[in-house]
């Protein structure tokens, strides 16, 4: 026996349209976009050069650097235990990163997901990142600083599931001053980074892009020597420059008028995507020993979820107001 055709069509609509709703809705895109990457970061350290001591040695060694002693101890010692135990940790970080992933994905777990990747971040980016290198004056915001995996914990917070109004969805959770704060410390900090004496020099930025040339693919190898070659001698001048972009997005989230605000994270996605893929040489995934996609795909992430939402209904200023108006 069937069900009346009507019945039928009611069941199908009601389908059809929880499926768009779902499709539709912009917050779980973000959160499935950052689990997307949270399941490359695990498919990337399942890589047989992660298995060896060479992991150790090459990847997590370098992050010690100039260190102040309370960052560079916990550091060594996690250094000395990949070291010794190249399979037992490695395979655990895969699954511990394919499980964040895999949590975020499925909606009934996704705050259970969002919640654990905050302590897993923060301890990968102590342990295995020295914290960026921010405390050792060697942070540069073209090849990752201040930590790409620091960015994992921010989208979780920022990300985490909310019905609450608001004028961006970072600011669903956390409120509108709180995103607004966190999002003007990010890149002004980039900035600073920017300007130190280290990243200054005159071939600064083409030593950065060369020294990521290693292991790439030739396709991949001419379009970073061709990059390298434009900024040979002109490292003061691009630092500058970039400072001035980042010091500008930094300001974005403070514009009174929502088109200023578009307009400038759209520069945001362009300058974090020439930094993936020009000086992170996208987080050298192709190289068989990049554990991750580095800060450039985080940014873009981090963009979009400050874009405005044009169907807010409680605009922070008059000029927002306006403007809702006039393209509602």
């Amino acid at each position: 026996m069937t069900a009346p055709k009507p019945l039928v069509q009611l069941r199908t609509a009601s389908a059809l349209s929880l499926a768009h709703v779902r499709f539709a809705d912009p917050r779980r895109a973000l959160q499935l976009a950052l689990a997307t990457i949270w399941l490359l970061d695990g498919i990337l350290q399942f890589q047989p050069f992660m298995f060896t001591k060479n992991f150790a040695a090459m990847v997590i060694y370098p992050t010690v650097g100039s260190n102040p002693g309370f960052i560079a101890s916990p550091l060594n010692w996690s250094l000395r235990i990949i070291s010794d135990h190249p399979v037992g940790t490695n395979t655990a970080f895969a699954c511990i990163q394919l499980a964040l992933g895999l949590a975020i994905a499925w909606r009934p777990t996704v705050k259970l997901g969002l919640a654990a990747s905050v302590p897993w971040a923060i301890a990968v980016w102590w342990f295995g990142e020295g914290l960026g290198g921010v405390l050792s004056g060697s942070a540069n915001p073209l090849t990752g600083a201040p930590g790409a995996v620091i960015l994992y914990a921010l989208l979780a917070v920022l990300l985490w599931p909310s019905d609450k109004p608001a004028p961006f969805h970072a600011a669903a959770h956390v409120g509108a001053h709180a995103a607004r704060a966190l999002w003007f410390v990010l890149w002004a900090s980039l900035a600073y980074f920017a300007m130190q004496p280290g990243n200054t020099g005159a071939d600064a930025m083409h030593d950065t892009i060369t020294g990521m040339v290693t292991g790439q693919p030739n396709w991949f190898v001419s379009i970073m020597n061709h990059a390298a070659a434009l900024t040979a001698g002109r490292g003061l001048t691009i630092s500058i420059t970039l400072a001035v972009l980042l010091v500008a997005i930094a300001c974005s989230v403070y514009l009174p008028y929502i088109r200023a605000q578009q307009a400038i994270l759209v520069l945001a996605v362009v300058v974090a995507a020439v930094i993936w893929v020009v000086s992170e040489a996208l987080g050298g995934v192709f190289t068989g020993m990049g554990t991750d996609p580095n800060s450039g795909p985080l940014l873009v992430l981090l963009a979009l979820a400050y874009w405005p939402i044009r169907a807010y209904s409680g605009p922070t200023t008059a000029r927002d107001a306006s403007e809702v108006e006039e393209t509602s």
